[in-house]
């Protein structure tokens, strides 16, 4: 498995995704109704894989604007309990927001690195993970400090994008931020949406934290939208990736990059609507 380059700094990279989700946690929640479309289905395995049940204690790692907390809150109910934690101050206010509105008193929300997650040992039933590991500098330190906090036959499950092949709703458009702005090409070892993917490098991961029983099963995720136009609208609010990647150029060179991949994408644009391909993995084991 790669190792970080040597020239990568991880702080200076989570400090520009913290800023980056202060910055778009705002849209990420406005949009949520559309992405628990997409990623429903893929949420609902992951509670399903990580066994969650009346009663349990979960630990919710980068739980953004409050899934999956919410709908593990559900599942545990009132006599549970979910930590809902995040890097970004800005989100976790929403999720704590969202989380009273809805009356769930289980929730607790919490700022807190996903790899150092400040908790006591053996303190779970199950760590949950949804589109967050994939974008932490040391993953595999990050599942063995999850499998710390796990009580024995706890259970970790996560969600992670697949390959870009898979995933043409975010490889067309890093494909042409990254042409346009003159970026280098991804570096295996970073972080990023695709990095964790490749057949097999998930379970390497998992095992290697020292989890046993892992399973990996892959869901599509197809990301569908009125029109390409009305996708990219959700694209260039919500995904924080995106912008960070552009966020040096002027406003206006940002506004033509966003046409250009609106136009890029149409040929996913049918009588019936858009439908761009994706496909995630949900990948889980006990401790």
């Amino acid at each position: 498995m790669p190792e970080q380059p040597a020239s990568f700094d991880a702080e200076s990279y989570k400090r520009t995704q913290r800023e980056q989700w202060d910055k778009d946690g705002a849209a990420w929640h406005r949009w949520a109704p559309t992405l628990d479309r997409w990623y429903g289905d893929a949420t609902r395995l992951m509670l399903d894989m990580a066994d969650v049940q009346p009663g349990h204690r979960i630990l919710d790692i980068a739980a953004g604007a409050g899934e999956p907390a919410i709908s593990a809150a559900k599942r545990v109910g009132p006599g549970g309990y979910v930590l809902a934690t995040d890097i970004s101050k800005g989100i976790v206010s929403i999720a704590s927001r969202v989380a009273r509105e809805q009356g769930y008193e289980q929730i607790e929300t919490r700022v807190m690195d996903g790899e150092n997650p400040d908790v006591p040992d053996a303190s779970f039933d199950a760590v949950l993970c949804r589109l967050g590991l994939m974008y932490m500098p040391h993953p595999v330190k990050a599942l063995r400090e999850w499998r710390r906090a796990l009580r024995t036959g706890g259970r970790v499950a996560v969600v992670v994008f697949s390959t870009p092949d898979r995933n043409d709703w975010g490889a067309v458009p890093a494909s042409v931020i990254r042409r346009r702005a003159g970026l280098p090409a991804p570096v295996a070892g970073q972080p990023g949406p695709f990095s964790l993917g490749e057949p097999g490098t998930l379970e390497r991961m998992l095992l290697q934290a020292g989890f046993a029983n892992v399973a990996i099963r892959a869901v599509p995720v197809p990301h569908r939208a009125p029109s390409a136009a009305a996708y990219v609208q959700v694209a260039s609010e919500a995904f924080g990736g995106f912008n960070a990647m552009m966020a040096h150029l002027p406003a206006p060179e940002r506004e033509s990059l966003w046409s250009e991949i609106a136009d890029a994408l149409r040929r996913f644009e049918s009588d019936a609507g858009f439908e761009v391909p994706g496909e995630c993995l949900v990948g889980a084991g006990v401790r």
